[in-house]
Formats: structure tokens, sequence, C-alpha cells
């Protein structure tokens, strides 16, 4: 198995919707400055600094990584912005590996951050992630992420054979589990009937099957196996990373319910990391959609029964595969840059038994999984964690 990268610092701030003043600088800064002192890493220490932002339009900064830079007392570091929509925190976890394997730094900081919910109106960011899949062909013609989403999904269910009550229960159970998750922006205990009798949006998903606009940072350190402070000497390594793309527009895809690019980016994560789905013990899953998180462990093979397995609650978080401890997009939120680096943070502090107390499995886990995608699945990024040592 490789070990091609120690998360040797974790942490994130709260995903909420901030209207106290302050801006993704100062959370980019907390967040940072939390997952240095963990590492027991100094500021000279850093080599490189991937910044995670999806839209300059939230940040309304061009350039994000060089100001950060400076903000965070990281001068001299090589700098790098990294967009993939929804896939840009994960695509910059794979950025910091990349640097450490091409041997250009020992050290790399990964800041994912965004202020999706308070820097512009609902109305507007609806807009632009009309534009974010293809501009000419869905965007400008007023089809919405929910509209495609929803399409994408019904195609899926009726090729399974799978009912709207699947999502009623990802959206009550992820929710429940943020409810444990201080950093939450939705903790919620929800009845099924609460979700099944929300407002519809573009069926079959309703208003408590979408996840929600959040602000917020999250930051991890990533250290050369040979350069781990002695103190962080058990940290967990990222042990494969894959990624893939798929046409834009579904009606060019040979299945349109299908995460083709998700399948792909796990094969090659896989591959690497020396292991199959059936050793993964925990997973954080893109749940932009309650939906979205029963395509995705299809497409990831963590399930081929996903309505029994659902039912048998092996999801939950005291199931035999826990997913989207955090709550999720849907529970825990999503300032998207910060989401692909706060599910690497999330499954490493799994890994070290170092999670929010109520949600750390009370088992010994090995592997974990971090998963995410832009657009419809357009571009995926999976990342497989291993506990140090794991074989």
């Amino acid at each position: 198995m490789l070990q091609m990268a120690a998360v040797t610092g974790s942490a994130q701030t709260r995903f909420s919707r901030r209207t106290d003043g302050s801006s993704f600088r100062d959370w980019a800064g907390e967040a940072f400055e939390a997952a240095l002192a963990m590492s027991g890493l100094e500021h000279a220490d850093i080599d490189a600094l991937i910044v995670a932002s999806e839209s300059d339009f939230f940040t309304l900064q061009l350039n994000p990584a060089s100001i950060l830079a400076d903000d965070l007392g990281l001068i001299g570091a090589a700098t790098m912005r990294v967009e993939g929509g929804g896939a840009s925190g994960q695509l910059a976890v794979h950025a910091g590996v990349q640097a450490i394997a091409s041997g250009r730094a020992r050290h790399v900081a990964v800041v994912g951050v965004d202020p999706s919910a308070s820097q512009l109106p609902a109305a507007t960011v609806k807009l632009l992630y009309g534009y974010s899949f293809d501009a000419w062909t869905d965007g400008m013609t007023g089809a919405t992420a929910t509209v495609l989403y929803a399409l994408s999904y019904r195609a899926f269910a009726a090729r399974i054979g799978i009912g709207v009550a699947c999502l009623d229960q990802i959206a009550r159970q992820n929710r429940a589990n943020a409810m444990h998750n201080p950093n939450a922006h939705l903790p919620r205990q929800h009845k099924l009937a609460e979700i099944a009798e929300s407002p519809l949006i573009a069926a079959p998903y309703r208003r408590l099957h979408c996840s929600p606009l959040s602000d917020g940072a999250a930051a991890i350190i990533l250290s050369h196996p040979d350069a781990v402070p002695s103190a962080r000497s058990g940290a967990p390594r990222i042990s494969g990373i894959g990624a893939a793309s798929d046409h834009a527009q579904l009606g060019a895809r040979q299945d349109a319910g299908t995460f083709t690019a998700k399948r792909e980016a796990m094969q090659w994560a896989c591959q690497q990391a020396g292991v199959t789905p059936a050793d993964i013990d925990v997973a954080e899953v893109y749940d932009a959609y309650a939906g979205a998180q029963l395509q995705a462990l299809n497409a990831l093979g963590l399930s081929e029964t996903l309505a029994d397995d659902l039912e048998a609650g092996h999801f939950a978080a005291d199931g035999r595969l826990p997913i989207n401890l955090s709550g999720g997009l849907l529970g825990q939120g999503a300032p998207v840059g910060a989401i692909g680096v706060a599910q690497t943070a999330t499954c490493a502090l799994l890994l070290e038994g170092r999670y929010h107390p109520a949600l750390q499995p009370q088992r010994q886990l090995r592997h974990a999984l971090a998963d995410t995608h832009g657009g419809v699945c357009t571009t995926a990024a999976v990342t497989v964690l291993s506990q140090a040592g794991a074989s």
C-alpha cells in the first residue's frame, strides 16, 4: 500500500450563514491555525499553500491563494488556487498530495473556503449555479441545479427500482448525525412526514432533500511520510487518490443516472491504495441532494442493495458502514470550496479516534473514503485514507 502523504493536521470552522461581519479571510485563518497547531509544525515549515475556492463571485477576490498566503504568514511558499465546482476541495487535496509526491514540498497546507451563503442573494446564486453546468444549453435556458440533479436521480431510481421514501431516510439520518456535530449548519431531528411534506422543488426533490448554502472554511496539513513530526507519527495516510470526468450534458451520457466519473475515480483511488470498496470502514460522500448520496454509494461500489441496506441501518452511525457522520452537505452544510477539505479532515479525525465523541465509532477503523463531485458528477474526485501502517 502506498503512503502518499500523512494528514498531520485537520480543522474546520463552523459551517453556517455568517452574519457577524467576518469574512472568508477570517475563516481561512481560523481553520489553518488550528490545523497547523495540531500538526506541531511552524509557519516556516509550510512549503506550499493550496486554496480551494469555487467562485470569485463569492469571495470577490481574484487570486485568493496569494492573498491568503500573506494573511496566513506563508510568504515564500508556493501558492495555487484549485477550482472544480463541488469537487474543488477534494481536487485541492489531490494537488497537495501531488506536490509532495513530486518532491517539491515536504509540508503542504490545503485550505478550502467559500462564503456561499452570505455574499450574494439566493436568486443570484441559483442563477450562477445554472451557469456552472453548460451555460449555453442549461444555465441560459433556465435549467437549475436542482432540476438537473432531479432528472439524473429519476433515471437512476427507475433503473434500480428505488422509491422516494429512501430520500426521506437519507435526509433524516444525515441531519440527525449533524445534531452531534457542533460545526453543523442544519442539525435537525426530522420526522419522515416533515420531509415528505416539505415544498416540492423539482420532482422528486423537496426542500428538505436539498443541502443548504453555507459559509465556512476547512484546512488540513499534509506531510511527506518521511517528514512527519514524531508527535504525529500515527497520523493517517492518504493512500489513494482518483479523479475522472463525464459529459457536462446529461443527454450526452450513456446513462443519465449513473455517476460514471465517480466509478472511475474510485477505481483509480482503490488501485493506488491497494484496497477494494469492501475494505472501506467509514465514508463521507457528496450529498448535495439526498438522491445524490444514493447514486454515489452505487457508483463507489459501497452498496448493491441500497434500499435494503438503508432500511437495515447499515449506513447509520452504529452500522457496518457509517456514511456522512458529519451530517454531510445536508446537515453539516456546504461552503463549496471547503467541502472536500472538510471531508478529508473528518476522515482523518475518525481514523485517529479524535472525531466528535457522540459520532466516533467504537471500533477500529482502518480505511476511510472522502468523495466529492462537481456538476451532476461531471468532475469526480475520490480520496482513500488509511491508518498509519495499515495493509
